[in-house]
């Protein structure tokens, strides 16, 4: 198995988490990072043991990179996954892959031309709970899904934005809470129940409302594919990054992820099933351990050619349509369908 020579582009907080997955990740190896403050970049360069690159066009043209991971702001995204794809690199980037249907659409095309690979971060996927809840679920063990809920409930303060101008805006960010923070709960809600069909949902902003331009806030009612229902709360206002509250109502019993711990809960006693241990290396915990899960699959799927065991740009584009679709129910007060 040969070694596939890794490039990362933004080296933002998110960064640490691909750095520490390569370590880890047999046949990788990290030989460049990408960012426009040099000084920052020379010197985590140095501690790396990469090279760097102010300009990523440039990295492009090393033909000993094999895989670009892409971690800028949103509003790079597609320029940055076409460019790699056209310069034959395999691309793993960070969510949302892009900042709309269009953009998605575009980039599906450019990777069907390219015959390349793309792998989109979901990485929430791959958490022992999340695993554990698919098993629990395709073996049919409580029977048919009723209905599926969650309550996220995050801290992001007026600096969070104004340090990160891009943030807040629909022009560089495609959104907010929706399509920033709470887009891996719309992904495991709507990977658990095997899409959505229509979602009603309302989207606001409050005590972030004089300082970003989108919502802070929002709730949905989703319709499943698999005939149940989902119920969807989120904000950034709270004071603290609570854990994920998800609870799967099923006709034999309940599935509940509570404080980072999945329970079975049926007429018996309540069975601990899994639970999510925090990062080991300098993420935060809100974000999981599934980085490294995530990007090994994708580097396997690279070195075996055959092998389609990652989050590809039509799974990546679900979350987003149901994101979008959000968005357009609380402009028009309407039912929105989501395509399959």
């Amino acid at each position: 198995m040969r070694t596939l020579n890794a490039a990362i582009i933004g080296c933002g907080a998110i960064h640490i988490c691909h750095v520490e997955a390569l370590l880890h990740t047999p046949g990788a190896a990290l030989r460049a990072i990408v960012d426009t403050q040099v000084e920052k970049g020379q010197t985590l360069a140095m501690a790396y043991g990469c090279h760097f690159y102010h300009d990523y066009r440039e990295m492009l043209r090393d033909d000993a990179i094999d895989v670009v991971h892409i971690c800028t702001p949103h509003y790079q995204h597609k320029a940055m996954i076409l460019d790699a794809l056209t310069a034959g690199k395999a691309v793993f980037c960070e969510k949302p892959v892009g900042m709309n249907s269009l953009e998605v659409a575009e980039i599906a095309q450019a990777v069907a031309a390219t015959a390349g690979r793309l792998g989109v971060c979901y990485q929430n996927r791959y958490n022992p709970t999340s695993q554990a809840i698919r098993e629990v679920l395709q073996s049919n063990a409580l029977g048919k899904m009723l209905s599926v809920k969650a309550v996220l409930t995050w801290s992001r303060s007026g600096n969070y934005y104004s340090n990160s101008p891009w943030r807040g805006r629909f022009a560089t960010e495609g959104g907010s809470l929706l399509i920033n923070q709470a887009i891996h709960t719309l992904d495991l809600m709507q990977w658990f129940a095997g899409g959505v069909m229509r979602v009603k949902g309302v989207v606001d902003s409050g005590p972030l409302a004089d300082t970003i331009e989108n919502e802070d806030s929002a709730m949905a009612t989703l319709a499943m594919y698999n005939g149940a229902r989902g119920l969807f709360w989120a904000s950034n206002n709270h004071t603290a990054d609570s854990p994920l509250l998800l609870e799967i109502h099923c006709e034999k019993g309940l599935l509940q992820l509570r404080d980072n711990i999945l329970w079975q809960i049926t007429a018996d006693t309540p069975v601990k099933l899994a639970n999510d241990n925090p990062p080991t290396d300098n993420g935060k915990n809100y974000w999981g351990a599934g980085h490294q899960k995530a990007i090994a699959h994708f580097y396997q799927a690279v070195q075996n050619g055959d092998n389609n065991d990652y989050v590809d740009i039509q799974q990546a584009a679900k979350s987003l349509h149901l994101v979008e679709a959000i968005y357009r129910s609380s402009q028009l007060r309407q039912w929105i369908n989501i395509p399959r």
